[in-house]
């Protein structure tokens, strides 16, 4: 049940989803279903002007998948936001701006441990962590060190299972012309085939 008379509580899942595959939706239900957020919200980064596009598909492909994916998921959404903001995008902006847009709704990060390790490095990292929750998911490929900000009073671990699929893998699987449809939502699986995507 999502709570009611205020806001929601909403965590953001970042990433180009270059392929969304069922590792990402298994973790973003997961969060839905397991802790104390009401939605998920699948924030898809826009294609840097800055950075060759290499395989990259087109933010509106992208954002079509997503929302594929998540259309039979009352608590998952697609978020196309970060494709109005100025280039390049950092997540204490987007934060802010979303904060600034729905202002009654408490906005959550979604991230790896092996990214928890590395958060130090991203810009007003400190303000991030004061203003905002950080739910962290396992990874297989967590092992040595702690980090520093593991026992932070705003970073919560969710049991959530370990998936390690990749989107690079699956998209060098379709360009050997091998058979990914496990590992894709069946909408999305289509949506790739029909358009040809990745086969080059």
């Amino acid at each position: 049940m999502e709570k009611q008379g205020k806001g929601k509580k909403i965590g953001l899942f970042f990433g180009s989803f270059n392929p969304i595959h069922i590792g990402h939706l298994v973790i973003a239900n997961h969060l839905a279903e397991y802790s104390d957020l009401d939605q998920v919200w699948f924030v898809i980064t826009p294609h840097s002007p800055f950075k060759a596009k290499r395989s990259l598909l087109e933010d509106h492909h992208r954002y079509q998948m997503v929302n594929r994916a998540v259309e039979n998921y009352q608590r998952l959404r697609a978020c196309d936001i970060e494709f109005g903001l100025p280039q390049p995008n950092y997540t204490i902006n987007t934060m802010t701006y979303l904060q600034e847009k729905y202002p009654n709704d408490e906005f959550a990060l979604i991230m790896g441990a092996d990214n928890l390790k590395s958060f130090h490095k991203w810009k007003n990292y400190e303000l991030l962590i004061l203003e905002h929750d950080i739910y962290v998911y396992p990874r297989l490929s967590d092992h040595g060190e702690k980090s520093d900000l593991f026992d932070h009073d705003r970073v919560k671990h969710i049991n959530a299972p370990i998936m390690e699929i990749s989107s690079t893998f699956i998209r060098q699987a379709i360009k050997e012309g091998k058979q990914v449809r496990p590992m894709l939502p069946e909408n999305v699986w289509v949506y790739l085939d029909e358009m040809n995507f990745y086969k080059k």
